[in-house]
């Protein structure tokens, strides 16, 4: 972003995907019990309490792991201490609807409810943070290439100016 903008914004999108089993534990139970993504996380939370004030029900407990967490739970078969709604920012992989099928839960409905994003924003009273797309990729992705010809090492990178001279020496990523 070359122009010099006071505010920059830049979005990644995924698919929300909420995965269903069909399953009376949650009425034995007494709650329905939904995991999954962290960045569906706060929509669900929304969800639950709008549905607990419309039905003056607590029926819905929401727990958040990430999407790979939530799906793991939820591959692990049925009963009363496995999962009703696992939640998640990408579609099920095959491996895991086939883990689904190994463990018993064959009437699995996936739902594309929406989708989800991050914004990246600098503010206006702040100086502008110049950005471009390589420098975005090299603070997110968990590895970078080396230097050597198709050789890709952990990202060792903590701080912006790590990853551009001309950034701020601020944090990049969390560990």
């Amino acid at each position: 972003m070359k122009n010099k903008v006071q505010y920059v914004t830049a979005a990644f999108g995924s698919v929300v995907i909420m995965t269903v089993s069909t399953s009376t534990m949650s009425v034995v139970r007494g709650y329905i019990d939904v995991v999954g993504s962290s960045t569906v996380y706060p929509f669900a939370t929304v969800v639950a309490e709008t549905y607990g004030k419309k039905t003056r029900s607590k029926a819905l407990k929401i727990e958040s792991t990430g999407s790979g967490g939530g799906m793991k739970l939820f591959c692990s078969g049925r009963g009363i201490n496995t999962l009703d709604i696992t939640n998640a920012s990408r579609r099920i992989k095959y491996s895991e609807f086939k883990k689904y099928q190994k463990n018993g839960v064959k009437d699995i409905v996936e739902v594309k409810i929406g989708y989800d994003g991050i914004a990246i924003a600098n503010s206006k009273q702040a100086p502008v943070f110049d950005l471009t797309r390589r420098d975005l990729f090299l603070a997110l992705t968990k590895q970078v290439p080396s230097g050597n010809k198709g050789v890709l090492i952990d990202n060792p990178y903590l701080n912006w100016s790590d990853i551009n001279a001309k950034l701020p020496n601020h944090q990049a990523r969390r560990l």
